[in-house]
């Protein structure tokens, strides 16, 4: 979302031992452990980060550790960037050196339980197993370190609603967790309460939970969209308005809301003009993030805005596309046997 939240993260291994991860940012606040680096080097790297070059923002990032040793945030930020970039060891690396140097800091323990999360899930059984354990710790760590880091707060109920008692999870933790964070936040409770529905496959209930975390206006568009990300998948066109409309009041420059009113829109068979438009901004404007809808989905999406429409070659077009960028797409690779197949069987001639 998940979780990390956004796009669906696969499970083949992973799920015997640990839940996927939420992806939640939450702030930080800097270490005072060292002189702070140069402000310039720093918005480099920020904007580079921003601009989803991450491979210049390690670059930018690794030499400013090297000057400043002691700073804590910039290892959280270079964790972060070798995360997005799916580089699982070095993101652990630079995570643990963050909380090495402020162990007292919520954020960096989520961080790094985030980054162990992600290591498992691409890891062979046993050692998803052991990095497993380490990813609840570090979140359980991160919630008593600050009970109002609902970010962490919901990383860690996520798990224990998905990950087997063997590796450290289980419903029974779960539950506690849930009212205690919903005395806290009604809205977080109930998306917290969805997710573990989700997690357990009833989907009846989860929805219910989402529709009441809608209602009470949450505050987290990281929760806003995940609850979009869930709608898409399961062709709720209503819930998906809802979703951009209060994404948008919570994130106003956030490209998500144009992206889930588009979806909405094409599941309606509403507004096409509109819904290309928005769905070619997002893709101008969207960040590669692991917590915003991929590319290769705003493609499948053009396609099947332009298969509502019946102009079959643009739609081969997008689906190609959308395809290319990602080979597992089962609904890009069906829609295109499809239509290939409506075009060489060639105009119906009339009875």
């Amino acid at each position: 979302m998940p979780v990390l939240f956004g796009e669906e993260v696969s499970l083949i291994k992973f799920a015997l031992f640990a839940a996927a991860l939420l992806p939640h940012g939450f702030p930080g606040t800097r270490a005072a452990v060292d002189d702070p680096p140069g402000d310039a080097s720093l918005k480099a790297a920020h904007e580079a980060y921003d601009a989803s070059d991450y491979s210049k923002a390690a670059q930018i990032l690794k030499r400013a550790a090297e000057q400043h040793p002691r700073d804590a945030e910039i290892d959280l930020l270079l964790a972060k960037t070798y995360y997005e970039s799916q580089q699982h060891d070095a993101a652990i690396t630079s995570a643990e050196k963050a909380v090495a140097l402020d162990p007292r800091n919520s954020v960096y323990h989520e961080w790094l339980g985030r980054v162990y999360g992600e290591k498992a899930n691409h890891a062979g059984m046993f050692s998803a197993l052991s990095l497993a354990k380490k990813t609840r710790k570090e979140f359980e760590r991160a919630v008593q370190l600050d009970e109002k880091n609902f970010s962490a707060y919901q990383a860690l109920i996520e798990f224990d609603c998905s990950a087997p008692s063997i590796a450290g999870g289980g419903e029974d933790k779960a539950a506690p967790e849930i009212a205690k964070l919903a005395a806290m936040d009604v809205a977080e409770g109930h998306y917290a309460a969805g997710n573990c529905r989700r997690q357990k496959k009833d989907l009846a209930a989860a929805d219910a939970e989402f529709d009441k975390a809608l209602e009470l206006h949450p505050k987290s568009p990281e929760l806003i969209f995940d609850i979009g990300d869930h709608a898409m998948k399961h062709n709720q066109p209503q819930r998906l308005l809802v979703v951009a409309a209060e994404g948008e009041r919570v994130a106003p420059s956030d490209p998500r809301s144009e992206f889930y009113r588009a979806v909405a829109w094409v599941m309606r068979s509403e507004h096409p003009e509109d819904s290309e438009r928005l769905l070619r901004d997002y893709l101008k404007r969207a960040p590669l993030r692991n917590t915003f809808p991929s590319p290769w989905r705003v493609h499948e999406w053009l396609g099947r805005l332009y298969e509502n429409q019946q102009k079959t070659q643009a739609a081969i077009q997008e689906y190609e596309t959308a395809l290319k960028l990602e080979p597992k797409n089962k609904a890009a690779r069906e829609a295109l046997k499809r239509l290939r197949k409506d075009e060489s069987a060639g105009p119906r001639l009339p009875s």
